[in-house]
């Protein structure tokens, strides 16, 4: 039979009934049942603070911060400072012919190297200045032979329409399904979670490609550049949102699909219908209405088909309410419309007919009452709009996710402590207000429980219980050698736990109190050094504590590949990441032990490896009274892991070990010692050269 001993505090959230086909159903555990009731209470948190309903309608002080509004999303789609705007250098490669229109196939470079795939249609006679639509695509793929056409392409339809209705139109490829085929699935499946470490999301090259789109349009004598509207469904809706949001040149708007709550992409599990493309780094915490209060109070149709999987019609429904509410309060309830059409996630005639009827109206000035039924009809040769014969060999797409975002410069080595502060104080900024931002800010103190103790083999094992965040709730095991109260105790060493260290823990617990003991000797103070520092072992005047944070051991997450995938992107979603989380419940870790009776004084180590090392070094550096980090094989860059937000827009991990290094000694275990020359030449120049060593990296057993 299983001790109580061994067993968590585990409890039932009420289970969260999800209203699409997502997420993919996972096993019904107490662990799993807490991760959705996670989900609910942080969309419930994050709508209280972030959405249009946190702000109040009065329309007066929304637009009054409208600038440091629309400011944050640009920094959330990689765009702060916005990159300089360098020559467009557009080349036209060719024109098709058409009945009454002509389509112009070109390219130009939103930035040196970032190439744009275009085909603009214009009536065959343009006598004077049109209003001008941007459309721009969602996700189709196109192929001949191998050869991506672009998906501009596969949308050509409506093009021709606005030609033949006295429009100009600009059709633009994307990064993804382009003619040069860059990414746009980076988390979605491809594991590239680095891209929210460095604060990446394609979502921002659309809306720069989109921006500089309309520079290019400013340049041709046959567009009104005080006419300009924006247009397109899915990916293209999204887009449509964040051009429009950006960009006040953007006169009318008519994103298709393109946007929704945020419970239906975190509770409701939407995400796992969606690419990156679709998601800003969600920075400042923000439900979807806010991206529609920075087009207000300009004209906007939001369009959408009642049984679309992706885009929910109730999550639609209420940021179509929110942002009505805020038209009303700048007087502008007139320049706000929603169109809803029967059908699923397709390219509908209805919705495109009520987007070109909103076009007439809004950019021409149409009777309200005049109807707009002609459909927009695929008439080209798809391969006829193709724009490059071969691609140029400069192209940056298919690299740009590396380049789009600067990562922070690694700094040279502080001389002195008065270039050493400002380094350190600009670094904890950016932690606390842009890569963990997302911890609580009004947090209870913690109240430990005791769940009860027993003897093994000389070894005294007591469990300890607290909550970290709601609904986690973990469990702190302290072992000590029995006999010795709590406040004989001289040091306690506490293990944070990952999947491995967990297996590892569950070993020891069934073979032996003892053997908590005898392999903390070796994994990872296996070193002369550690077993005569203040002659420990002589005394046995110690403890050993363990923690598994969220995520591992039983609270760990059970399913496929696929759906822990979905749950590490909910997270981001949501302004946070597993990591980030995981450090906090490091956080709160330290504060039970030091809420324990007998503790609060005693001398603290904390040690993890791998990954988990990292989370106990970014911990170390927000809790006092560490007296020493044993940190076994952690990824000297943060491109390896762990992630947190933004957080390489700032600093890598060898100059969070140099901050910690200033406040506690800082041990670690590593095979390759130059990635951590920063942290020691920072700690021998400022004058604490002994709080940082270097120790050959643990071999552990299997």
């Amino acid at each position: 039979m299983i001790s109580r001993l061994a067993l968590l505090c585990l409890f039932a959230a009420g289970a969260v009934h999800a209203a699409s086909p997502y997420p993919e159903k996972t096993p019904d555990t107490p662990a799993n049942r807490t991760l959705d009731r996670y989900w609910a209470l942080q969309t419930q948190h994050v709508h209280a603070h972030g959405s249009l309903d946190s702000t109040g309608f009065g329309g007066e002080d929304w637009m009054a911060g409208r600038t440091e509004t629309r400011r944050q999303l640009a920094e959330m789609l990689g765009l702060d400072p916005m990159p300089p705007r360098t020559p467009l250098n557009a080349v036209k490669t060719g024109e098709v012919q058409g009945d009454g229109f002509v389509v112009e196939k070109l390219h130009f470079q939103s930035m040196p190297g970032l190439y744009v795939t275009a085909n603009f249609y214009r009536p065959e006679k343009v006598e004077k200045p049109l209003p001008t639509i941007l459309y721009v695509c969602g996700h189709s793929v196109v192929k001949v032979d191998g050869v991506s056409l672009g998906n501009k392409t596969d949308y050509h339809h409506h093009g021709v329409w606005f030609a033949r209705h006295g429009y100009t139109c600009l059709i633009i490829d994307t990064l993804q399904l382009g003619e040069i085929e860059g990414e746009h699935h980076g988390t979605h499946h491809l594991g590239k979670w680095w891209w929210m470490a460095r604060g990446y999301t394609p979502a921002g090259v659309e809306a720069w490609n989109g921006m500089r789109a309309l520079d290019y349009l400013e340049t041709r004598p046959e567009v009104d550049k005080t006419r300009f509207g924006v247009t397109g469904r899915s990916g293209g809706g999204a887009y449509s949102w964040w051009i429009a949001a950006l960009d006040e040149r953007i006169k009318a708007a008519a994103p298709t699909a393109g946007i929704t709550s945020l419970k239906n992409y975190v509770v409701d599990g939407c995400v796992e219908g969606h690419c990156d493309c679709m998601f800003m780094c969600n920075t400042y915490r923000w439900d979807y209405d806010r991206v529609i209060g920075l087009v207000a109070p300009r004209a906007l149709l939001i369009c959408n088909t009642d049984k679309d999987t992706i885009f929910p019609i109730d999550g639609v429904f209420q940021l179509y309410q929110s942002a009505r509410r805020l038209y009303a309060g700048l007087g502008a309830e007139d320049k706000i419309g929603l169109q809803v059409a029967e059908g699923p996630h397709k390219d509908v005639q209805p919705l495109n007919t009520g987007a070109f009827h909103w076009f007439e109206r809004q950019l021409k000035g149409a009777d309200p009452m005049a109807t707009t039924d002609e459909a927009a009809k695929k008439s080209l040769d798809r391969k006829s709009l193709k724009v490059f014969a071969e691609l140029p060999k400069d192209q940056r797409n298919t690299r740009i996710d590396h380049e789009f975002v600067p990562l922070a410069k690694a700094p040279a080595v502080p001389a002195s402590a008065a270039e050493w502060q400002p380094l350190r104080d600009g670094w904890m900024k950016a932690l606390t207000e842009k890569c963990f931002a997302s911890w609580p800010l009004d947090t209870p103190s913690v109240q430990v429980h005791r769940d009860g103790s027993m003897d093994r083999d000389g070894i005294t094992l007591t469990a300890f219980d607290f909550v970290s965040q709601e609904p986690f709730h973990l469990r702190l095991w302290v072992a000590h050698r029995a006999g010795l109260r709590f406040a004989d105790l001289e040091l306690v060493a506490l293990h944070v736990l990952d999947a491995e260290g967990w297996k590892q823990f569950e070993a020891e617990y069934y073979q032996g109190f003892g053997k908590l003991f005898e392999n903390a000797t070796e994994t990872p103070h296996d070193d002369k050094a550690w077993q005569s520092e203040q002659g420990m072992f002589k005394s046995f005047k110690w403890a050993m504590a363990y923690v598994a944070p969220r995520g591992v051991g039983q609270l760990a997450w059970t399913g496929s590949d696929k759906a822990q995938t979905g749950r590490l992107r909910k997270f981001y979603l949501l302004g946070e990441t597993q990591d980030s989380g995981q450090v906090w419940d490091i956080r709160r870790s330290v504060q039970a032990l030091r809420g324990i009776d007998g503790f609060g004084d005693t001398k603290l180590w904390l040690t993890a490896g791998h990954q988990m090392a990292t989370n106990v070094l970014y911990a170390s550096l927000f809790e006092d009274r560490i007296g020493r980090l044993d940190l076994n094989d952690p990824p000297p860059s943060h491109m390896d892991g762990p992630i947190y937000l933004n957080v390489l827009r700032y600093l890598d991990t060898p100059q969070a070990a140099a901050l910690a290094s200033e406040r506690t000694k800082v041990v670690i275990y590593a095979a390759d010692k130059k990635p951590w020359d920063f942290t020691i030449q920072t700690a021998t120049t400022l004058g604490w050269p002994k709080n940082v060593q270097m120790r050959d990296l643990v071999k552990e057993e299997k």
